[in-house]
């Protein structure tokens, strides 16, 4: 059995972009790690929060429960502060991820690589999916461990930008789409759109059978309603048809989907 290390920026990313996968990798019996960037301080601070609670001190709690839900066997956190979005003073912070040196960084990853054995290693698409200082981060990390690790195998998750331009009208024609729903042709947080063309996806994961396991890890986020209320109030059927399948671009093979799992052989 391999081992597959999923490197995320935030806690909810890793159920969000990559739940399908790691619930699949966990239930065929390998070992899934997932290392977490930051305690996603700038997130959504519920109401609830104890006198002594810190948002960070809740989302870990809550991110444990949806690993928990996946099967992640190892959470490592790697101890930065969330940067913010784009152009917002903490990019530049105290231990902002953002503002982290990248090989530094990147050896810090790729010791957690080598003490694993990885022969896996996902990050994010070189804009983060949609430009979030953060992913962006990730990707950059990620390769650069990747490189000092020599991980064999390197996935980059993101969204297909097709696919979900067909979902949105199909969702409108069905009624389930609600009016304010975003353009994924249009600029995201960092001016580029929102995730990757079909065309440049090299791997197409079915989740189809884990897609319950995916939604209630994201339940398990519930500090982050704000974020999350879209994918827990699509009616099951449709949540199926929207995230029954997870998106990857394996580093150095062509471009084109012409593979169905990440321990497929490369055609690199």
């Amino acid at each position: 059995m391999s081992t597959l290390v999923f490197f995320h920026a935030h806690p909810d990313d890793e159920c969000i972009a990559t739940g399908g996968t790691i619930a699949r990798a966990a239930a065929e019996g390998h070992r899934v790690v997932l290392v977490v960037a930051t305690g996603g301080e700038h997130g959504e601070s519920p109401d609830d929060l104890g006198e002594a609670e810190t948002l960070a001190d809740r989302r870990r709690l809550e991110l444990h429960r949806a690993a928990d839900e996946l099967g992640v066997h190892q959470v490592y956190w790697f101890g930065y502060a969330d940067s913010g979005m784009t152009g917002w003073e903490q990019n530049s912070a105290d231990r902002a991820f953002w503002a982290a040196d990248v090989e530094a960084a990147g050896a810090e990853l790729a010791d957690i690589l080598r003490e694993e054995q990885a022969e896996v290693l996902v990050v994010y698409d070189w804009h983060g999916n949609y430009g979030h200082p953060d992913h962006i981060q990730v990707h950059r990390v990620g390769h650069a461990a990747a490189r000092l690790a020599g991980t064999p195998k390197v996935f980059e998750a993101t969204m297909n930008r097709d696919a979900i331009r067909a979902f949105m009208t199909m969702a409108a024609e069905m009624g389930d789409m609600d009016e304010r729903g975003f353009d994924p042709d249009g600029p995201a947080d960092d001016g580029n759109p929102f995730g990757t063309p079909e065309a440049e996806l090299t791997t197409a994961v079915d989740v189809s059978g884990y897609v319950k396991q995916k939604r209630a890890s994201i339940a398990h986020h519930a500090s982050q309603v704000s974020d999350s209320s879209m994918f827990l109030s699509m009616p099951d059927e449709v949540f199926a048809i929207a995230f029954g399948t997870e998106w990857f671009i394996e580093v150095g093979a062509p471009a084109g989907v012409h593979s169905t799992w990440l321990l497929d052989q490369s055609a690199g």
